[in-house]
C-alpha cells in the first residue's frame, strides 16, 4: 500500500509539473492590438486616437502606456488570429502614482466573438502592481480563444503599461474552466456593453453561469435592475430572463427569472442564507432557492451575491394555479393570486390600499395579463379576509376560514428568529383555487436583519416582537399573532417543532461557520471592489472594520435570539418525544380514525391511519380525542 501511494504522489507530482512546464515553455503571444476607442489625451484630458493607444500596451515599453478616454468597462487585448489555450498572462501598471492600484481587480478575458459576448475569464487580480515591473498569473483554462483581453477595474480607464499573453494554437476543450473563486460564476456580457440602467428596461445580453462542478450554462437573456431600496445602492441588484427556461445550479425549478441579491448592506454577505436556512427549519412550504455567486458584468468583477429564485406562481416555487386571462367565472375565477403587503407598493403600476390602509401588490396575475374581473375579485376578496382578520377574538374565530394559521406562524416564527423589521413590510401571500384561504410565505428579503438596523438596535433591550411596530400592515399581523389564547399555544408548538428541527444555536452557529469558510476568497475580492467594512451603509447600526467581525456578530446575535424566543413564547427545550403540550394518541393504531387539521377540517376518516406528513393533527380513535405532532 505504501508503494501505491508514493507511486500516486509521484506520478501527480510529475503531471502537475509537466502542466507547469507546458506553461512555461508556451510563447508569448503576438496579434492585432484590440481595445476601447477613444483614449484619453491626459495633457488636456481630450480625445485622441493617436496617444495612449491599444499598441502601446503591447510596445514592451514600460514607459507607455493604453488609457481610455471613458472611465469604466475599457479594455485592451489582441485578436489571436485564431483560437489559443491561453496558459500565463502578465501586466504591468502605468508609471504614476496611482498606477500601482489601477491594476487591482482587473480581469482577463478570452472570447471567440469579437464583441466578447461569449467570454469567460482567464484569471482576476486580486493584488496591486509595482511600477517597473510585471506580474504574471498561470491560467487555468483549457478552451481556445482567439481574441484576448485585459479589462480595467472600475473608474481607472484601463491604464495599464504592458499587457501579456502566453499560449499555444489550439481549439483546446471545455475541461477546465477558470473561476475567480471556489464559488459559483455568473458572467453578464450585454449588447454593446451597456450597463443595466432601471427596473423596466431588459438589456439584450449573453448570461454564463459557470458551476463548481465545471458544469457552463449559457443562454441569451434580458437583464435589467432590480429591487426597491437596493436599487439606489452602488452595487447594484440584478434580474435575469433567459430566454428558455433553466435549472440552474441544482435549482428546483426549472425557470427563465432569475435574481442577484446585491447584499451591499449585508457585510456577512450570508443574511439571506441563514434565514433561509431558519425557514426550512420552520418547514415553510416553500423556501426560495438561493445560492452564493461571484458576478462579472461586462468583465467588471461586481462582487459576491446570491443567485435566488424570483418569487413567482410555478412549479419548484410558489405552486398555485397560474390564470389566464380566460380564468373568468366560477372555480377558475377564484384564484390562483399571488399578493405581497408591500411597502413600496406605491412604485407600481396599480397599486391597491386596501380600507384598513394596507399597501399590496398584486404579482399574479400580473399586470400585463390580468383582466378587470380577476383584479375585482381579487380587492373583494382582500378586503373580506381583512375584515375577519380585524375582528379577531377569542369568541370570533371566522378569520381562521380566511387565514391558514401554519403557514402564518411557520412565516412569523422565521422572520422573528432573524429579528427581521421586513417580515410585514414586504410579506408575501397567495390564494390557491377553490380555497378560502390566505397562505402567508415565501420569506424574502433579509439584509437588515439580525441586528442589522439602526432604528431598532439593538434587538436584545427590546420585549416585544420585532414585527410589533406601528404600521398598518403589522396592526394586521397583531391581529392574528394575538388573536386568542389557541393562536399563542400553537405558535408555541411550531416553535417547538422548529427548535427540533435545525431551529437551534448550535446547528445554526456550525452553518454559519461552514459558509463563512465557503465565502472567505470571495468576501476577499467583494470588499476590495466595495472597501466599505469601516464604514456604515444602508441601515447598518454599527461598522466593525472587518468580515471576521461582523460573521461574530452575528452569531452573538443568533445565541441571543434563540433563548429571547424560547423565553417569550413562554417555551423550555426538551426533544420531541417529550412535548408536555401534545398528547400520545395511546390507541389502537390499526382501526376507526378520523384526522382533522389544526383549524378543525376533516381530512380522512377510515380504518387505518395513513402515512401523514410533518405537521400537527387532532385524532379521534375509540371515543377519545388526541392532539399529536409529526
Amino acid at each position: 500500500m505504501g508503494r501505491l501511494v508514493c507511486a500516486i504522489i509521484a506520478q501527480t507530482f510529475m503531471l502537475t509539473a509537466a502542466a507547469a512546464t507546458a506553461r512555461t515553455a508556451d510563447a508569448k503571444l503576438t496579434g492585432t492590438p484590440i481595445g476601447s476607442s477613444p483614449s484619453v489625451e491626459y495633457t488636456n484630458f481630450t480625445v485622441t486616437t493617436t496617444q495612449n493607444i491599444p499598441a502601446d500596451a503591447f510596445d514592451g515599453d514600460l514607459n507607455t502606456f493604453f488609457a481610455s478616454y471613458d472611465r469604466t468597462y475599457t479594455w485592451v487585448g489582441l485578436d489571436l488570429g485564431k483560437p489559443h489555450v491561453i496558459t500565463k498572462v502578465g501586466w504591468s501598471p502605468r508609471n504614476d502614482g496611482l498606477g500601482p492600484g489601477r491594476v487591482q481587480l482587473a480581469v482577463f478575458e478570452g472570447a471567440n466573438m469579437p464583441d466578447f459576448t461569449d467570454a469567460l475569464p482567464l484569471y482576476v487580480n486580486d493584488k496591486t502592481g509595482t511600477i517597473g515591473k510585471t506580474d504574471y498569473a498561470d491560467v487555468d483554462c483549457s478552451l481556445g480563444f482567439r481574441y484576448v483581453r485585459y479589462i480595467g477595474p472600475n473608474d481607472a480607464r484601463c491604464n495599464v503599461a504592458e499587457v501579456e499573453f502566453y499560449g499555444h494554437a489550439s481549439e483546446g476543450d471545455s475541461t477546465q474552466l477558470y473561476r475567480p473563486t471556489n464559488l459559483p460564476c455568473v458572467l453578464i456580457h450585454t449588447k454593446d456593453n451597456q450597463d443595466p440602467y432601471d427596473k423596466v428596461n431588459y438589456i439584450e445580453s449573453i448570461v454564463t453561469i459557470l458551476g463548481e462542478d465545471g458544469s457552463l450554462l449559457r443562454d441569451t437573456a434580458g437583464v435589467r435592475l432590480r429591487g426597491n431600496a437596493s436599487i439606489d445602492f452602488p452595487k447594484k441588484p440584478y434580474r435575469i430572463k433567459f430566454a428558455h427556461k433553466h435549472k440552474v445550479l441544482g435549482s428546483p425549478a426549472k425557470a427563465k427569472n432569475w435574481t442577484l441579491v446585491n447584499n451591499y448592506g449585508d457585510k456577512t454577505l450570508m443574511r439571506n442564507l441563514v434565514a433561509f436556512r431558519v425557514s426550512e427549519a420552520c418547514r415553510m412550504p416553500y423556501t426560495p432557492f438561493c445560492r452564493a455567486v461571484d458576478v462579472l458584468v461586462n468583465g467588471e468583477y461586481k462582487g459576491c451575491y446570491q443567485l435566488s429564485d424570483k418569487i413567482e406562481v410555478k412549479k419548484g416555487r410558489v405552486e398555485i394555479d397560474e390564470m389566464t386571462p380566460n380564468d373568468l367565472v366560477g372555480s377558475a375565477l377564484s384564484g390562483g393570486y399571488l399578493w405581497e403587503i408591500d411597502g413600496y407598493a406605491y412604485n407600481e403600476q396599480y397599486p391597491y390600499t386596501s380600507p384598513h390602509g394596507v399597501p399590496v401588490t398584486l404579482h399574479s396575475p400580473k399586470d400585463d395579463e390580468i383582466v378587470p374581473t380577476q383584479r375585482t375579485y381579487f380587492e373583494n376578496y382582500y378586503r373580506t379576509m381583512e375584515d375577519k382578520v380585524y375582528k379577531s377574538s377569542a369568541s370570533d374565530t371566522t378569520w381562521r376560514m380566511y387565514i391558514d394559521y401554519p403557514s402564518f406562524a411557520r412565516y412569523f416564527l422565521a422572520n422573528e428568529t432573524c429579528g427581521n423589521p421586513d417580515m410585514i413590510w414586504s410579506c408575501y401571500m397567495y390564494k390557491k383555487r377553490d380555497d378560502t384561504k390566505a397562505y402567508t410565505g415565501p420569506v424574502w428579503d433579509f439584509d437588515i436583519a439580525f441586528d442589522n438596523d439602526y432604528r431598532i438596535y439593538p434587538e436584545a433591550n427590546h420585549t416585544q416582537f420585532i414585527f410589533a411596530g406601528a404600521s398598518n400592515a403589522e396592526s394586521f399581523a397583531r391581529h392574528i399573532v394575538y388573536a386568542d389564547q389557541r393562536s399563542r399555544d400553537e405558535m408555541t408548538e411550531y416553535w417547538h417543532l422548529a427548535r427540533n428541527n435545525g431551529v437551534s444555536i448550535e446547528e445554526l452557529i456550525a452553518f454559519v461557520d461552514s459558509t463563512a469558510a465557503i465565502l472567505d476568497a470571495s468576501q476577499q475580492l467583494n470588499f476590495i471592489r466595495w472597501p466599505i467594512l469601516s464604514q456604515k451603509v444602508h441601515m447598518n447600526p454599527v461598522a466593525l472594520g472587518s468580515y471576521n467581525a461582523e460573521v461574530i456578530r452575528l452569531k452573538e446575535f443568533l445565541r441571543m435570539r434563540i433563548k429571547w424566543m424560547d423565553s417569550k413564547l413562554g417555551y423550555t427545550w426538551h426533544p420531541l418525544e417529550n412535548v408536555s403540550a401534545v398528547e400520545n394518541t395511546g390507541c389502537d393504531m390499526q382501526k376507526g380514525y378520523r384526522v382533522f387539521d389544526i383549524q378543525g377540517r376533516k381530512i380522512y376518516e377510515g380504518e387505518q391511519l395513513p402515512p401523514l406528513p410533518a405537521g400537527l393533527y387532532i385524532i379521534q380513535h375509540n371515543g377519545k380525542t388526541n392532539k399529536i405532532l409529526l
